[in-house]
């Protein structure tokens, strides 16, 4: 372990093998931290914390703080759950959940860059991309591998898909569509995000079926028949942009015509 003769740790702090802690950082009390993580200079880790191996704090991040929740009581053991080889780069701002045994949990393998934000009660999954001054709102989800470009807001309670992306300073205030484009204010969507799912290795077949599933979206086929024609196509990426329309509570961002 390498800590920094600066550097303040609570004495019941878990730390895995090969920490590294740099100048000024702040480690609260009950946090664990795994295997091979780095804390840099002047990074805060707050209390009940539970991090994976191989994460990277950058300077001045704060992670596992208070919520901005009106009905949060300073006396609730709330929680951050992070897992794995995540990169929080400086000024990043993850809020621990808002209510007794609450969590905000982050995947594994995210990038987080500057001065991005998770709030409260929020879960991401796994190689999720925040780009710089990006913020979410409490208890929105992020699935896997979404894309969610600079100065974004996502409203509380959104969804954001799977293989999504969202444009540059997009204001999101309905779910934002897997494996598709949602941009601008307010977000709609714009098209598929094709270039995100060939890099991520759909097959051909799977992609002309999402863009069928996407004409149909834009149609004037009312949604009720358009869900059935959808699942009709039995292609597993078309199912599940069937069951995300059909699970939401705010409605979804729609395509534009």
């Amino acid at each position: 372990m390498n800590f920094h003769p600066t550097a303040v740790i609570a004495p019941d702090v878990k730390l895995g093998a090969n920490v590294r802690v740099g100048p000024y950082a702040v480690i609260e009390e009950d946090v664990v931290l795994g295997d091979d993580c780095e804390i840099a200079a002047h990074a805060v880790i707050k209390r009940h914390t539970r991090m994976g191996a191989r994460n990277r704090v950058a300077e001045h991040a704060v992670i596992g703080g208070d919520p901005q929740d009106f009905k949060f009581r300073a006396d609730c053991i709330s929680f951050t759950e992070i897992g794995d080889d995540n990169w929080l780069r400086e000024g990043v701002t993850v809020h621990r959940g808002s209510r007794e045994g609450s969590s905000t949990r982050l995947g594994n393998g995210c990038f987080l860059m500057a001065y991005s934000h998770i709030a409260h009660d929020c879960v991401v999954g796994n190689n999720v991309v925040m780009a710089n001054t990006a913020g979410i709102a409490g208890e929105v989800v992020v699935d896997d591998r979404a894309f969610i470009s600079a100065a974004v807001t996502v409203h509380q309670f959104c969804r954001v898909g799977r293989n999504a992306m969202i444009g540059l300073s997009s204001k999101v205030v309905q779910d934002a569509l897997p494996f598709c484009i949602t941009d601008g204010n307010p977000g709609r969507a714009r098209g598929l995000n094709l270039v995100g799912l060939k890099r991520n290795g759909f097959a051909r077949a799977d992609i002309s079926a999402l863009k069928d599933a996407y004409r149909l979206l834009y149609s004037r086929v009312p949604l009720a028949e358009a869900i059935e024609r959808m699942r009709a196509m039995e292609r597993t990426p078309v199912t599940e942009l069937a069951d995300f329309i059909e699970g939401s509570k705010r409605g979804f961002a729609h395509p534009t015509r």
